[in-house]
């Protein structure tokens, strides 16, 4: 349930002239919903200009009041302040998802083919993961060691577009796209204590794969 404001809502102008008559200075408030920086304060010569997140307009004359000797006095504790902040964190809008831009089709491999090829062949079609070519730098991945990756946050696999090439075999991406599903499908299974990145459960079915030992000797004379 959200919890309601302890005092009624005050707007900016009642904040401005509250503020105003406290610090003794023309006061320039701007009323904002970033959560990371919930406060703060710029002195020009007279003038103070000062950034509030939205929360601050609903709080008590006590916290309006410590807020002021605050911005007179930065070393002053705000123990009103902190405890408000706290009681109304809940609140706080969040950012919305960023939504991301699926890219299957590559110049030479389809990401969507091979992942429902693989995901026929070896899970019996349940994984419902997300795949897309990688937008970040081919060749700063590759010095990483990061052929692909699996996001449990986004459920999203990625896929470094350096394997869309006529050098690259296909059953070596068909590899490493089956790596990156087996993470999201071990990852859906019932937490049973700390999940190991690599556990030994993981590397059993990773050598399920048909061309595994195809797929890791490639991938040693290539890279290692």
């Amino acid at each position: 349930m959200k919890q309601l404001p302890l005092f009624p809502s005050h707007d900016p102008v009642h904040v401005k002239s509250y503020l105003g008559k406290y610090i003794r200075k023309d006061v320039t408030v701007v009323i904002t919903d970033n959560s990371t920086v919930m406060l703060s304060i710029k002195n020009k010569k007279d003038h103070l200009y000062l950034r509030l997140h939205r929360m601050f307009l609903s709080a008590s004359p006590d916290v309006l009041d410590e807020l002021a000797g605050y911005i007179r006095n930065s070393r002053m504790k705000t123990p009103l302040t902190r405890d408000f902040i706290n009681r109304n964190i809940h609140n706080l809008k969040k950012r919305p998802p960023r939504k991301i831009r699926l890219i299957h089709k590559g110049k030479k491999f389809n990401l969507l083919d091979i992942f429902n090829k693989v995901n026929s062949e070896y899970f019996d079609g349940t994984i419902s993961s997300s795949i897309t070519w990688s937008i970040r730098s081919p060749k700063r991945s590759v010095a990483k060691r990061t052929l692909g990756s699996y996001s449990k946050d986004t459920d999203l696999i990625r896929i470094n577009p350096i394997l869309d090439s006529a050098g690259i075999p296909g059953y070596f991406l068909e590899y490493v796209v089956y790596h990156e599903m087996l993470h999201a499908d071990l990852n859906n299974e019932p937490a049973t204590g700390r999940r190991t990145i690599h556990s030994p459960e993981f590397k059993r079915r990773e050598k399920l794969f048909h061309h595994y030992g195809r797929a890791m000797i490639w991938e040693k004379k290539r890279w290692r």
